[in-house]
């Protein structure tokens, strides 16, 4: 659950990503600086799609955690 958790808080931290990182295409873009961009640009449907990447990439990577941790379990 921790490691979830970790993911989550690492994955929506837009602004510091910004600040750090920066924006630059090629060398620093990730998901959520791209979301962020579009957005600001007016291009909904493009970071429409990139959120529902995003959402699904969570989703997997929960799933697979959820699934490693209750391996253990009789």
């Amino acid at each position: 659950a921790a490691v979830i958790t970790a993911l989550g808080g690492i994955l929506s931290e837009v602004g510091a990503v910004q600040m750090v990182g920066g924006n630059i295409e090629g060398e620093t873009r990730v998901l959520t600086t791209a979301i962020l961009m579009y957005t600001q640009m007016g291009e909904f449907e493009i970071a429409l799609g990139l959120a529902a990447v995003l959402i699904g990439l969570m989703l997997v990577l929960a799933g697979l955690l959820t699934a490693v941790q209750q391996s253990g379990r009789a």
